[in-house]
C-alpha cells in the first residue's frame, strides 16, 4: 500500500477547504490586513486600517501556502506577543474581497481609487503599452550594430 507524504495531503486539504469556502464574514475580532514584507521565520510586517504590526503565519499554512507583497490576510490578535500581535487565518482572495465589498465590510482604504483603474485599463487597450516600459538594465546594450551600420553608411559616401 502507497502513503502519500503528510505534507502532500496537508496541502491537498488546504486547498480544498479554501476552494470549498463558504465566504464567511469575519468575526469582531478578525481584522483584514495587507502585506507590506516578509519578515523571515513565517513573519509577515502587514498594516490594518488603523496601524501596522507582525503577524505568524500558523503551523498549518506553512510550506503549503504563501502569501506576498499586496496579499490581503485576514488576522486574529493573539496575547503572547510584544512585536507579533496576530496570527493569520486566511489568506483572502479576489473572491473574498468581492464578497466582503458587497457586504460593505471591506475597508476604503484598501479599494482601488478609480483613477489608479482607470489608468490601468487604458494602459491594457492602448496599442503602444509597449512603448512605456523601461529598457531592461539587465542586459547590456550591444552598440556594436549601430557602429557597423554607422561604418557602412561611411564606406558608401567615399565611394
Amino acid at each position: 500500500m502507497h502513503r502519500s507524504h503528510p505534507s502532500i495531503s496537508r496541502r491537498k486539504h488546504l486547498m480544498k477547504e479554501m476552494m470549498e469556502d463558504d465566504y464567511a464574514l469575519p468575526t469582531e475580532t478578525q481584522q483584514i490586513a495587507r502585506v507590506i514584507s516578509s519578515r523571515g521565520n513565517n513573519l509577515h510586517e502587514v498594516e490594518t486600517v488603523d496601524e501596522t504590526f507582525l503577524v505568524s503565519m500558523p503551523n498549518k499554512f506553512r510550506k503549503s501556502m504563501w502569501v506576498k507583497r499586496g496579499d490581503f490576510l485576514l488576522v486574529e490578535p493573539i496575547e503572547e506577543g510584544d512585536k507579533v500581535k496576530a496570527e493569520i487565518c486566511k489568506i483572502l482572495t479576489p473572491e473574498h474581497i468581492k464578497e466582503y465589498t458587497k457586504a460593505a465590510i471591506w475597508p476604503d482604504k484598501f479599494t482601488k481609487k478609480p483613477a489608479e483603474q482607470e489608468a490601468t485599463s487604458q494602459n491594457k487597450d492602448d496599442s503602444d503599452f509597449e512603448d512605456d516600459l523601461l529598457p531592461n538594465t539587465n542586459r547590456p546594450v550591444n552598440r556594436d550594430s549601430s557602429d557597423e551600420e554607422k561604418d557602412e553608411e561611411t564606406s558608401s559616401e567615399e565611394d
